[in-house]
């Protein structure tokens, strides 16, 4: 099948989108990423489509203009933000130097849109951290210094990028940033950082953790611990280190 021309492709995302929602799975998704009063999702709708088939979408739909996709990571609906967000991974990989900072700065300047632990955790390493990797990484400490929790993920996870090029200083430094942020979706995100470090270094995470776990916030350190040995982890989660 043809793609739709540039033109209409944006309308043409959306009301295949919202064919695709499904009920159930709307009521579903509102419950699992806490959107009643005082949660972390206030407010946010849902249409109710499974990510494997958003994922499908992004591909149908990854020559949409950056204007267009801009549009759809402004939508009401979680999932046309998150379709919007795999379009811009997606164009990212494969746009050349001058295409991959446009993608870059709108992704930024359009943050306050990227407000789930899924649209973070889907783009941030893919976009933020290797735009990054041969530049001055100062962003990163100012998202982890920002009020918005989102941005402040966004610069913890951005650092897999990094991670997985066995590069680790960013992400102890944001780590200890966030050491002790008030918030639990924060608290797994660096934990989770910290686990991919030990993963390739388990003598540096350990030295990371042992003057530090103590203070940590428990979620964070079960997260850091995980993939510990039994014994090991439960003197952690004694104090006993």
């Amino acid at each position: 099948m043809p793609r739709p021309p540039n033109a209409n492709i944006a309308h043409d995302s959306q009301s295949t989108l919202e064919g695709l929602g499904n009920p159930e799975i709307a009521a579903h998704s509102q419950r699992f990423f806490k959107t009643g009063p005082g949660e972390y999702g206030e407010g946010d709708r849902f249409l109710g489509i499974r990510v494997p088939v958003l994922r499908r979408q992004a591909q149908a739909f990854q020559d949409m203009p950056l204007r267009s996709v801009r549009a759809s990571l402004r939508s009401h609906y979680h999932e046309e933000r998150l379709c919007a967000v795999l379009i811009l991974v997606r164009q990212f990989e494969a746009g050349d130097a001058s295409e991959r900072e446009e993608i870059y700065r709108m992704y930024l300047d359009n943050s306050a849109y990227i407000n789930n632990w899924d649209l973070v955790d889907s783009s941030a390493h893919k976009i933020v951290g290797p735009f990054l990797e041969d530049r001055d990484r100062d962003l990163l400490e100012s998202l982890a210094r920002s009020d918005d929790m989102w941005e402040r993920r966004i610069g913890i996870i951005a650092t897999l990028h990094f991670i997985k090029q066995n590069d680790f200083g960013d992400t102890l430094a944001i780590a200890d940033i966030l050491l002790n942020d008030p918030e639990d979706l924060i608290h797994k995100a660096v934990g989770w950082m910290l686990r991919e470090v030990g993963n390739r270094n388990p003598a540096l995470e350990r030295a990371f953790l042992k003057p530090r776990y103590r203070d940590m916030p428990r979620t964070m350190l079960r997260y850091a611990i995980e993939k510990f040995p039994d014994a090991e982890r439960k003197q952690y989660l004694n104090g006993l280190v």
